[in-house]
């Protein structure tokens, strides 16, 4: 039997006509029988999420400043929900107590939490689902991390004594039962979590796009919609900046081999992206999709011979990790190598990392270089293409754009390129345009 897990984000939960759409979309197969809401989002531009109003309100409590105004605006997005779907649920001791906490220093992501946790309650009730409250289903370590194998034990015990149930993201309960909260966007997560415990047919991530688009829309203009992509390609582009689905949402689903199906609220007709784990499906612009991030930096080493001294790479990877310091790629010659890391994150260790690199394998040459962005071209299609690689580079030169970096994943999955920061946009619209006619 056919069961679908159902994520809604923040925009579309962001008001009681938005309420509507998703418990339309919900009524309309009887298999969507488990949801998982996020907290508000924006109503329109300018507007702010409660989740930032909630860490707003933390940090004025925090500082011993007044949070009446941050606080009560809070109240009323919830309060209009409830009053405009003509629903009778009363929150006020909810809001006390959580004003409480607030006034007392109550943890961080026990404040952030209750932005879902709200919402979670209004759904349920509005679709006249059962409550489940995440702290008692979604469990972390003592040192943090996600308890996957706890969570899914108890979490589909709970399911399965419920044939409708509606559960918040976003956070889960440590071993002392004190609120923990995934990093943001963590609703994604969440959903795929319960995807799993459920063993669902389908996981539908429902949001404000029609899928997952080829290119940022901020850089290129009415990217195409990616039809079908495979967990590999998608974390790929996830990692490089694609902002569709939290990357580490991915996991969970592809551990159950569960395809994902990114939907948009607003046209639910749309059939959206796939997300799956495997597909002989090509498409035909070759590349599946395009993302990049500026703000990386290269420590560039030059030695004589350094392909023939015994650990000398080991010796370098070992400075950067001394400086808790992670790095993106590692490309190298015969006797030149680079490191690219995060311009950001080597701020302040620069002169501790170049020292301790002179140190550790002598070279003959060392220098940084900032201002790189870089760009990866993902698709499952171009192992089999050939002329790919050819078609980038012509594409950057014709665009005057320099390439400073290249490399390339052992699968073929993906090229990532490296240009100076300048060029990132121009460099994005000259690959996507050569792809995408």
């Amino acid at each position: 039997m056919s069961l679908k897990v159902l994520k809604f984000g923040g925009s579309s939960l962001a008001d009681a006509n938005q309420f509507k759409k998703v418990a339309e979309i919900i009524k309309s197969e009887p298999e969507r029988r488990y949801i998982v809401a996020s907290a508000p989002g924006k109503r329109k531009s300018g507007d702010t999420k409660v989740t930032d109003l909630l860490y707003k309100c933390y940090e004025l409590a925090a500082n011993e400043e007044d949070i009446t105004e941050v606080f009560n605006e809070i109240k009323s997005r919830y309060t209009d929900i409830i009053r405009d779907l003509k629903i009778d649920l009363d929150l006020n001791d909810i809001f006390e107590k959580i004003q409480m906490s607030m006034l007392h220093n109550s943890g961080r992501d026990y404040i952030a939490s209750r932005g879902e946790y709200i919402n979670g309650l209004i759904l349920a009730k509005y679709l006249g689902f059962n409550f489940i409250d995440a702290k008692k289903v979604i469990f972390f370590n003592e040192d943090g991390t996600f308890n996957s194998e706890k969570t899914n034990d108890v979490l589909s015990e709970y399911l399965s004594r419920h044939q409708y149930a509606v559960i918040p993201g976003f956070y889960g309960s440590m071993p002392n039962g004190t609120i923990k909260t995934f990093t943001r966007g963590g609703s994604d997560i969440t959903g795929s979590i319960v995807a799993r415990a459920a063993r669902a047919t389908v996981y539908e991530n429902w949001t404000d796009v029609s899928g997952f688009l080829m290119a940022d829309p901020r850089c290129i203009s009415n990217p195409k919609v990616i039809d079908t992509i495979t967990y590999k390609e998608l974390r790929e582009l996830s990692y490089m900046g694609a902002t569709v689905l939290h990357e580490d949402a991915i996991f969970p689903v592809r551990y159950s081999k569960i395809p994902i199906n990114i939907k948009n609220t607003n046209k639910p007709s749309d059939r959206g992206t796939f997300i799956v784990p495997e597909t002989d499906e090509i498409s035909d612009t070759v590349i599946t999709g395009i993302a990049g991030k500026t703000g990386f930096s290269t420590i560039n080493i030059e030695k004589d011979m350094m392909n023939a001294e015994l650990g000398f790479g080991r010796r370098v990877l070992q400075v950067i990790e001394e400086n808790n310091l992670s790095f993106e790629h590692f490309p190298s010659g015969i006797d030149t190598m680079s490191v690219i890391v995060p311009t950001k994150e080597l701020h302040n260790k620069r002169a501790d990392i170049t020292a301790g690199i002179c140190k550790a394998v002598d070279p003959e040459n060392i220098f940084v270089e900032e201002n790189l962005a870089l760009i990866a071209i993902v698709g499952r299609g171009m192992i089999k293409a050939k002329g790919t690689a050819a078609r980038i580079f012509t594409a950057l030169a014709n665009s005057g754009v320099n390439i400073r970096m290249i490399d390339q994943g052992s699968s073929e999955l993906n090229i990532i390129v490296g240009v100076d920061s300048n060029d990132y946009i121009t460099a994005l619209k000259a690959i996507y345009n050569e792809f995408v006619k």
